[in-house]
């Protein structure tokens, strides 16, 4: 009986609530506002341009990030476009229309008023000490009411992840992603900086990169296709028309692994130059990372700025030069030195021939935590065409730069440039030569010594911002297991 009682209260409450709600509406949809045709034209701007706007009248267009009030007459929004967040003040019959009555989080407005100081003179969005002050508003597109109970920043990554369309456009996303366009572009300032030719392979191929099992295959009307696992060879063919060439174009690898540092698809940035040495390789590399750091430093720091709020994180320091070297046999030996196991359970050490997985590599780099460039590998742990060491050819001209926090970002090697050892490479690896033809032709047609490298883009951020996971640096992770949204 009691809770029948207090089930009819609760309705009788939610009725009142819903008869009261309606009557304000009601008597919402009496107050209209017009734009005053006594003011100057609002001049349309971005909110990155405001700076540049005081003591104008402007239009700005974005989306409600957060809206507070005080009381019924003074409304203060956090206006998000895209280029930045500021601060709009609505006071008066501005915040008494149907529209201000419906509006929520993510509806999207047009605001016309003057830029101007704020009277408290207070950090308030993005430019401290200024806000808009609107004198007239227009409701874009208006928002459904749920939006709040879509996600909270406490969801599980799954949840997040359904909802990424949405979450993109939260401070810490949208900050990562336009530093991720602004990284990006400082790759490519360095690249034509250094004179390189950007390329533009397949990545519908019929060849391997790196090794069966990781490659998505598909039928290719008729024929067996794969989606690229890197560009490089294609790259290679580029030398002889262009020199020192570079791509930056998705890549696609099978992985089984599900860490924090694996992508099914991800963005690769690679170079292939000729008649280089191995030292010269390793200087390319060294050289682009430090290069396209101090560029990035000069470009992003509003953004960097939004983004430390956003998390609580900080970005990667400057990294010093030169970066250490270290062998994979000086590797092997540090592990058993560190207490760094094959196996922890069983506290089996690394031999020589050993891969040293993920895991403890990255505790290796991190114990260092300072960028290391692993060089000179076995030629059983790596692809086909890598050249052999003159001195020691069980051994590659490779290389792999690691940093503290994410492990590898780069790896790359000399290439084999003589017809007869990469035609033994293929009868070793048990790989049909036929369908590589055009590859092999490289070294029978005026070949000369060269090499090249491939960079993971969103590894690479991960160092920089100090990402924990990798699929924070995308704009839609691909991995095993999530193909949507």
């Amino acid at each position: 009986k009691k809770a029948a009682l207090k089930s009819e209260k609760e309705a009788e409450a939610a009725a009142r609530a819903a008869a009261e709600n309606a009557a304000r509406l009601e008597r919402a949809r009496a107050v209209v506002i017009a734009e005053d045709p006594s003011l100057p034209p609002a001049r349309p701007a971005k909110i990155r341009d405001l700076p540049r706007c005081i003591g104008a009248r402007v239009k700005v267009c974005g989306w409600v990030h957060h809206l507070r009030t005080d009381g019924k007459k003074l409304w203060f929004i956090d206006l998000r476009d895209g280029t930045g967040f500021a601060q709009v003040v609505l006071t008066g019959d501005l915040c008494r229309t149907y529209d201000a009555a419906t509006l929520g989080r993510e509806a999207s407005i047009a605001v016309y008023g003057v830029w101007t100081k704020d009277d408290n003179g207070r950090a308030k969005g993005t430019w401290p000490g200024f806000e808009l002050q609107v004198d007239y508003w227009q409701l874009v597109g208006a928002t459904s009411s749920d939006i709040d109970m879509l996600f909270t920043k406490d969801s599980n990554v799954d949840i997040l992840l359904n909802q990424r369309h949405l979450v993109l456009r939260g401070s810490k996303a949208s900050s990562i992603l336009r530093m991720r366009s602004i990284i990006t572009q400082c790759f490519r300032e360095h690249f034509f900086a250094e004179h390189y030719v950007e390329l533009t392979p397949p990545t519908l191929v019929n060849t391997q990169c790196e090794g069966g099992s990781t490659l998505f295959a598909f039928d290719y009307f008729g024929e067996e296709g794969y989606l690229t696992q890197s560009s490089q060879l294609y790259l290679e063919t580029g030398i002889a028309a262009v020199n020192d060439c570079f791509c930056i174009l998705p890549s696609y690898r099978a992985e089984k692994s599900q860490t924090r540092r694996h992508l099914s698809e991800f963005h690769h940035i690679e170079a292939e130059r000729p008649f280089i040495t191995f030292e010269d390789l390793l200087q390319s590399i060294e050289g682009l990372v430090c290069g396209v750091i101090d560029r990035v430093a000069d470009k992003m720091k509003d953004d960097m700025d939004t983004f430390l709020r956003a998390s609580g994180g900080k970005p990667m320091p400057k990294l010093e030069r030169p970066f250490m070297r270290m062998t994979y046999e000086e590797a092997v030996a540090y592990c058993r030195e560190h207490n760094i196991y094959k196996d922890p359970e069983t506290k089996t050490h690394f031999e020589f021939g050993d891969d040293i997985p993920e895991k403890p590599e990255r505790e290796m780099t991190d114990k260092i935590n300072k960028p290391i460039l692993l060089i000179k590998f076995p030629a059983s742990l790596k692809s086909f065409y890598m050249q052999k060491c003159p001195d020691d050819t069980r051994l590659t001209e490779s290389v792999d730069l690691l940093l503290p926090g994410v492990g590898e970002v780069v790896g790359g090697s000399m290439r084999m440039w003589k017809a007869d050892e990469l035609l033994e490479a293929y009868k070793k690896e048990n790989m049909d030569p036929e369908p590589y033809y055009w590859f092999t032709d490289q070294r029978k047609y005026g070949s000369c010594p060269h090499g090249g490298y491939g960079l993971g883009l969103e590894r690479f951020i991960c160092a920089l911002l100090n990402i924990h996971h990798i699929r924070d640096a995308c704009l839609y992770p691909r991995y095993r297991g999530r193909i949507a949204p």
